[in-house]
């Protein structure tokens, strides 16, 4: 098989030849393999099975504007993102940021309507086709990103807090403010899809470490739906895509309403929060997974030995016709050793199918 071939046929749990390999590494252990192993560009070094395609170009992507939604000042050094959420500095990480809200303080429907939410109608998205065409000449497999897709870019610019208010009281403000990250969701799912990418990754957290982040009803009454809006409408424009979708913590309880939605992959069960063994025997026949190597444990406190023998573990269990894209959970953070991230690449190499 090509590894285009045997990416997707691993996925759709159709069998596979060899294991791909896939983790993210901080700005720390980016430079430690740099520096180390020579490895300018990780993703090309450690032979990843994807590529990503860059979103749609807004044409106004002056983040000033949003300084005026923020009564008590971001701090110095604050970013802005496309959405005008704020993100201070932490002095305890390189790359986590403290949130600030810029709906916190509306109390209207009005003032959210009147929000310069990023206007991806007149985006540009002329380089995406061509993204794709060369992604796939190299055999590699194209990969739209939206890990941000209903739910958290909602509460982002609301904040969590005022936005399961707003829920619980049925308030015109979370209708609104759901459908419109729905309809900006929507456009850029189908500029992806229409480009041709092979998978499109989409994720909101809704699980904490121990339990789900809302009930399941609050979950089918406000997101469920909206994001079965955009996984069918990017199915109907290309039904072999591949929905990737990725929510940190325990979720299982939410497991059946992904499946039904229309989520393919489902990313990264967390082993902290959930036995992969135990998910796969119930829901393996239906969606297959991604993640499951533990990042608050055996990547960064396990010996090498303890990664492969994790690795080889979940593989065991999924079996020969695959269903398990198997990967770290989440960022490989600093206090990961490197021997460590080497063990994962060399089990998922020498994996023999017992």
């Amino acid at each position: 098989m090509t590894n285009r071939e045997n990416f997707l046929s691993l996925l759709r749990r159709q069998g596979y030849e060899h294991v791909p390999v896939e983790f993210v590494l901080c700005p720390h252990l980016q430079k430690l393999c740099k520096e180390k192993l020579g490895a300018e560009d990780y993703e090309e070094y450690f032979g990843f099975p994807w590529r990503r395609v860059d979103d749609l170009k807004l044409a106004d992507q002056d983040v000033e504007k949003f300084r005026k939604f923020y009564e008590r000042p971001l701090a110095e050094g604050a970013d802005i993102d496309l959405w005008g959420v704020g993100h201070e500095k932490s002095p305890n990480s390189m790359h986590m940021t403290y949130m600030r809200h810029p709906m916190e303080d509306m109390e209207t429907l009005e003032e959210v309507m009147e929000y310069p939410f990023p206007d991806f109608a007149h985006a540009d998205g002329s380089h995406q086709p061509e993204q794709v065409k060369k992604i796939k000449e190299q055999d590699l497999v194209a990969l739209g990103d939206m890990q941000m897709t209903i739910w958290e870019c909602a509460w982002y610019m609301r904040s969590m807090e005022e936005l399961f208010c707003d829920m619980g009281d049925e308030n015109e403000i979370a209708e609104f403010l759901f459908d419109k990250v729905t309809e900006l969701s929507l456009i850029r799912a189908k500029a992806y899809a229409n480009a041709g990418v092979d998978v499109l990754f989409l994720g909101d957290d809704i699980g904490m470490q121990h339990t789900i982040m809302m009930s399941e009803e609050l979950y089918c009454r406000w997101i469920k739906p909206r994001l079965k809006k955009i996984i069918d409408e990017v199915k109907r424009i290309n039904p072999e895509i591949i929905i990737f979708y990725h929510s940190c913590g325990f979720i299982e309880p939410m497991i059946p309403h992904l499946i039904e939605a229309g989520v393919d992959v489902l990313n990264p069960i967390q082993s902290e929060c959930m036995d992969f063994g135990e998910i796969y025997q119930k829901y393996g026949d239906k969606i297959s997974f991604h993640g499951t190597i533990g990042t608050q444990t055996v990547m960064p406190k396990g010996t090498p030995e303890e990664v492969k023998e994790a690795v080889w573990k979940n593989l065991d269990i999924a079996g020969e016709k695959g269903g398990l894209f198997v990967a770290p959970t989440h960022m490989l953070e600093p206090e990961v050793p490197l021997e460590n991230i080497l063990a994962y690449v060399e089990a998922c190499r020498t994996y023999r199918r017992s």
